[in-house]
């Protein structure tokens, strides 16, 4: 999320509301993103949003497109999918754009799209955004951590595995269902996590940084109990516990701590120096672990919301 002042003069602007991009559109925003990118540091649109440009129309999804004269200078997603929670939003002006009131004329189309119930996520939490938010009479509601630590110093146990239990890498095809069914329970109560469907992890099996061998699925028996998925960013040589979880009444015996071993471990033998996750802020017990795990916080991305 980004921050304008005042329209540019003389050029004309107007705002397309899309429901699905065509593939000269989708190459235009991706080039807006990694403008903006290069310029803020990280993503103005998270990994979920990038991957919803493509595959034609979602259901639920909106995309946002600002145009200046004949110009894209802005971007904004706006995902209705969750039957209780807002509408959630995600917006972008060109770092060449800004200060012309682009950011206020996306976030004025999102409240009005979303019928004044709104949240946004503002990455990295600039300062620039949080202006933005209060322009737009949206409020704090939540702080998403990137916690990191070295891998070059990592001296973990070996990870004891509660009895009866076995792992084993994920086989493509065959273990989707039995994954998105304990990923739906282990986060039943996460709006983004816990509402993946096969197109989401279709998805992300089709990207470049997909590799099997490093996602670990926990077995008692036949069914599964829990899983740690790792992802590796090989452009900023950077490791991610990118999705740890248990399924309810497998919880305790210490699961989660040795499936986070074993994927640490994993990211660490591919000689990265760095593993990174996310974690909600006031989630104490799991920001406790991580940093009992030497993890710290390296940056963090907030949520806005209108109060209503």
């Amino acid at each position: 999320m980004t921050s304008d002042d005042t329209a540019r003069p003389g050029i004309p602007r107007s705002i397309e509301t899309l429901s699905e991009l065509t593939e000269e559109q989708t190459e235009a925003v991706l080039g807006l993103l990694a403008e903006a990118a290069r310029g803020d540091g990280q993503q103005a649109v998270s990994e979920q949003g990038r991957l919803q440009l493509r595959g034609g129309a979602r259901p639920g999804v909106s995309h946002l497109l600002l145009t200046a004269g004949d110009e894209l200078v802005g971007y904004a997603q706006l995902e209705d999918t969750d039957s209780v929670e807002a509408p959630a939003a995600e917006l972008v002006v060109h770092p060449a754009h800004r200060g012309h009131g682009h950011g206020r004329a996306l976030g004025s189309a999102l409240l009005a799209a979303s019928g004044k119930r709104l949240r946004v996520w503002a990455h990295g939490g600039h300062s620039a955004a949080r202006h933005l938010a209060q322009v737009l009479g949206l409020t704090l509601f939540r702080e998403l951590r990137q916690m990191r630590r070295s891998l070059g110093d990592l001296d973990l146990p070996e990870p004891v595995l509660p009895d009866g239990v076995t792992v084993r890498t994920f086989v493509p095809g065959a273990d989707d269902a039995a994954w998105l069914a304990v990923n739906a329970a282990a986060f039943a109560h996460h709006p983004e996590q816990g509402s993946l469907t096969q197109r989401d992890l279709d998805d992300r099996k089709g990207e470049p940084w997909f590799d099997p061998a490093g996602f670990f699925l926990a077995f008692r028996g036949e069914e599964l109990a829990g899983f740690h998925w790792t992802k590796v960013h090989a452009q900023e040589r950077l490791g991610e516990v990118y999705v740890l979880g248990v399924r309810p009444g497998a919880q305790g015996g210490g699961l989660g701590k040795a499936l986070t071993t074993i994927g640490l471990r994993h990211l660490a033998g591919q000689a990265l120096p760095t593993a990174m996750l996310y974690v909600d802020a006031d989630n104490k017990a799991a920001v406790s672990v991580y940093e009992r795990l030497g993890f710290t916080t390296y940056e963090t991305d907030l949520m806005y919301r209108t109060e209503s």
